[in-house]
């Protein structure tokens, strides 16, 4: 496992670089198992290479800002890759830079990113071959593997270090944390992209369950942290524990933030829009009776009309 970093910088991750390489490894990975091969792969391929088919890697820049020691990464953009050299099309990437600026201009690249479990040997080199464009470039790293037990999410960024090993001085990869960072904008793309219906055809009750559950996994989450901080702080005024002056301001702030939801006014406001809602819905299903009820008397008319040419009768409406 790569050490952890001691640069002391602050990075700060937008969801839209997550959401950029994971549609990246789709479609390429989509691309090299389309559906109608996907069960005829060859028996004369070998296991490395199967394994390539159904992980591929991509590969592309990261590119964002650097106020101070904060670094925030806010968009990326693909790279072609030639894996017979382990190099990068500089010609590509100076052209997408330029396009990028013109858009971006406050914006430069502060790395690279890559699929996989782990980072490799080979990714120094075009670690390295990206020192001429930032001299300390980022590294980003998701892995697309599913893993359902893991809570944290697939991202690792990675900064390079000089380490002296068994006498030589080497640059390796080392860990560094991060930080989610959202606008207005990217919270309503990752709600709609959470909210999409299913591709298996899924039905609204299906998604509705999976929302309920998510939302039962929230508060059992929450409720178990309330737990541990309630125990806490039993320990804590029982003097098992020493006292945190930090931590208590912490939850006392926490404390005094609560009571703004039982207020008469809030429970008023919250009434309101809770009517307001029910009768939204009660006029979308008048509307939609209305509507259907439209429709079965034109088919009456119609068919009525039919019948009065034959016999001579009036039609209904």
């Amino acid at each position: 496992m790569a050490p952890s970093s001691s640069s002391g910088l602050t990075f700060k991750l937008h969801p839209l670089v997550m959401l950029n390489i994971s549609d990246h490894f789709t479609r390429v990975k989509t691309q090299l198992n389309p559906p109608a091969a996907s069960c005829a792969t060859g028996n004369g391929s070998s296991n490395a290479d199967a394994m390539l088919l159904q992980n591929p890697r991509v590969y592309g820049c990261v590119i964002g800002l650097q106020i101070g020691r904060t670094v925030e990464i806010f968009n990326s953009f693909e790279l072609l890759f030639d894996p017979t050299t382990d190099t990068l099309d500089r010609s590509f990437l100076e052209k997408k830079q330029e396009l990028y600026k013109k858009v971006f201009p406050k914006f430069y690249i502060l790395g690279w990113y890559s699929t996989g479990s782990d980072a490799m040997e080979s990714d120094m080199l075009i670690h390295k071959a990206l020192m001429d464009i930032n001299e300390s470039p980022v590294y980003v790293l998701l892995n697309p593997a599913i893993n359902h037990s893991q809570k944290d999410l697939p991202v690792t960024i990675y900064e390079s270090e000089f380490h002296v090993i068994d006498g030589i001085p080497q640059s390796i990869f080392v860990h560094t944390s991060y930080t989610i960072e959202t606008v207005e904008a990217e919270r309503i793309s990752v709600d709609h992209v959470a909210h999409l219906k299913p591709s298996d055809g899924g039905s609204a009750a299906t998604q509705l369950a999976a929302h309920l559950t998510g939302i039962h996994s929230a508060i059992k989450m929450l409720n178990s942290r309330i737990r541990v901080l309630y125990q806490y702080l039993v320990a804590m005024q029982k003097g098992d524990i020493a006292c945190d002056n930090s931590l208590l301001r912490q939850v006392s702030s926490l404390l005094r933030s609560l009571p703004a939801a039982k207020s008469d006014k809030f429970h008023e406001n919250f009434l309101m829009e809770y009517n307001d809602k029910l009768l939204m819905s009660y006029l979308a299903m008048i509307t939609n009776c209305v509507s259907n009820m439209n429709e079965v008397v034109d088919k009456f008319n119609t068919a009525y009309e039919r019948n009065s040419r034959r016999g001579g009768r009036t039609a209904f409406m």
